[in-house]
């Protein structure tokens, strides 16, 4: 287990640690209450609820959102070098939504409504409004604005999209400059911190082949143009196609995870279907993914005396982390924390992460922070997403406290 954070001998850096430690008991209940309610995608009431309640009495601007239960909050920085008009703002974001997964373990305060925070994404809710009150104790010290993003949707629903698209990143009155935000994760060791420059999280595509051929009687293929031999040699072809057309330094992984046909025994069907999933680690190789995919299913498709309808889409981008940001970002993490509580990973990840949307949009990084309880060991520690899943939210204290430090620093660095 890393050593607790010993600050950096910056007085300012050591309060925010000594402050977050404070905080902890109530940023535990409120994750704890929120891990026992938990809401699926962009309609989360009863979480937003909870945040605004968590936030109420604070000096925030506070709007919510109309396509999705979301909240921003801004908080304006009183630092006498903040300019009085155009102030510079960061982001700091927090994801809320659950997983339709049906909780299986023995915590007191585990979810009974059929749905999990199997992904921790109420930790990232409550570290997030511990940053805010961090900050708001700190609006002297704030040389600019900060833009809090608590997001829904982030499982499957696009909720960045629609944040971005109602104009978070411009909430302040300025485009924020920069865009940081943490994801815990259960197989990591507690409270330390991981990030990469680049690459981070795999972009995340959907595959989708149709064979279409002439059905007929099973007795009698002769007469028919089976759809089901094109389809299964397009199966092999695309797995060969990840292995030998694209660099293992720019790796793709797909899985096929959809299979369809027909419906009687004894009757060629007219198609056939696969669904996949993809994983790209770069815009180069998930366009070379698109063109590739397409012309060798409709290749196999011809030579079968069949057609094929190739529909490729992009679900999520590559997480890309800024690399002068993510630079910066670890020697001030090391600077709060200790240095070896903070680890430059050598690879990404093949999971992928709305939080893209926005690093996309502006420089950033996203940083992941372990949460495996001590009491679990690193060969039992289940992914995130398994209804056995655990985390450890004695980490929301010092998760407050770097997104809090990220936010001062770079508005002083401004």
């Amino acid at each position: 287990m890393p050593a607790p954070a010993t600050g950096s001998g910056d007085p300012a850096a050591t309060r925010l640690v000594t402050e977050a430690s404070a905080l902890l008991p109530e940023l535990q209940e409120l994750r704890r209450e929120l891990h026992r309610n938990p809401e699926l995608g962009n309609d989360l009431p009863e979480t937003q609820a909870r945040v605004l309640a968590a936030l109420e009495g604070l000096p925030l601007e506070v709007t919510q959102g109309v396509g999705a239960t979301s909240v921003v909050a801004v908080l304006r920085g009183t630092h006498p070098s903040r300019p009085a008009e155009g102030a510079p703002a960061v982001l700091l974001r927090g994801d809320m939504d659950a997983l339709p997964v049906t909780e299986l373990t023995d915590l007191p305060y585990r979810s009974e409504n059929g749905r999990m925070h199997a992904c921790g994404h109420d930790l990232h809710t409550a570290g997030l409004v511990g940053a805010v009150r961090l900050l708001a104790a700190h609006r002297h010290a704030l040389a600019g604005d900060v833009v809090f993003m608590f997001q829904p949707g982030e499982e499957g629903h696009h909720g960045a999209k629609v944040m971005l698209e109602e104009g978070v990143l411009e909430a302040s009155g300025v485009r924020v400059s920069a865009a940081f935000g943490a994801h815990v994760t259960s197989t990591r060791e507690r409270g330390l911190f991981a990030t990469k420059p680049g690459p981070l999280q795999a972009g995340s595509n959907v595959l989708e082949v149709t064979v279409h051929g002439a059905g007929g009687h099973g007795s009698q293929p002769q007469n028919a143009a089976d759809p089901v031999p094109a389809l299964a040699e397009t199966i092999l072809a695309l797995q060969n196609m990840v292995t030998r057309r694209f660099d293992v330094f720019d790796p793709v992984v797909m899985s096929i995870t959809q299979l369809s046909a027909g419906d009687a025994v004894n009757v060629i069907p007219a198609s056939a279907s696969l669904g996949a999933t993809v994983r790209t680690l770069s815009a180069e190789s998930t366009e070379r993914f698109r063109t590739e995919s397409a012309r060798l299913a409709e290749g196999i498709a011809a030579a079968h005396g069949c057609t094929a309808e190739v529909r490729f889409s992009v679900e999520y981008p590559v997480t890309v982390n800024d690399e002068a940001e993510t630079e910066w970002a670890v020697a001030q993490l090391r600077g709060l924390l200790g240095e070896e509580r903070v680890e430059v990973v050598p690879h990404p990840i093949m999971p992928s992460e709305d939080f893209s949307f926005v690093l996309n949009e502006v420089p950033g990084t996203y940083i992941m922070l372990g949460a495996r309880p001590a009491e679990v060991a690193p060969e039992d520690a289940v992914d995130n997403h398994s209804p056995f899943v655990l985390f450890d939210d004695s980490v929301l204290g010092d998760q407050a406290a770097a997104l809090a430090h990220l936010a001062l620093a770079r508005l002083s660095a401004e």
